[in-house]
């Protein structure tokens, strides 16, 4: 009888153990692009795409993104935006607020046509930051 109450307890303790985590997506990045307005507040161009290796997660428990760039990134996420599922293309999005308080808009976009390809866009009022990603193994 001893043994079927601690099998019960281990069962329930693990559950709960297993209960008390969210979802994790980590990525990692190989490329890194910035396009900025201008003065008169005009989208530029593209910068030329830098290789670059860093990891970003997801952690929607924890309602935070983070980017593992040489100045840490880390996003506060403020709300889930519904799914955007076009022809082309699969968008997560995520309103944010970064670790100065600025707010933006984080998406995940799948290129369906594209082989499936993943980039991450950080929308910021005059910037936005653009890495292409693939899931972290």
């Amino acid at each position: 009888m001893t043994k079927i109450k601690i099998i019960i307890i281990l069962t329930f303790l693990g559950m709960g153990f297993h209960q008390s985590y969210g979802q994790t997506y980590k990525f990692s990045t190989s490329g890194l692009s910035v396009m900025q307005k201008d003065q008169k507040g005009d989208w530029g161009k593209w910068s030329d795409l830098n290789l670059v290796t860093i990891l970003i997660k997801l952690d929607t428990d924890k309602n935070r993104i983070v980017v593992y760039s040489e100045a840490l990134q880390v996003f506060e996420i403020i709300d889930y935006i519904p799914l955007e599922e076009g022809e082309n293309d699969s968008v997560y999005s995520f309103t944010c607020k970064d670790n100065n308080g600025e707010e933006c808009t984080i998406s995940i976009i799948t290129r369906k046509k594209q082989d499936h390809r993943k980039q991450l866009y950080i929308n910021y009022e005059d910037r936005i930051i653009l890495y292409n990603i693939f899931n972290y193994k």
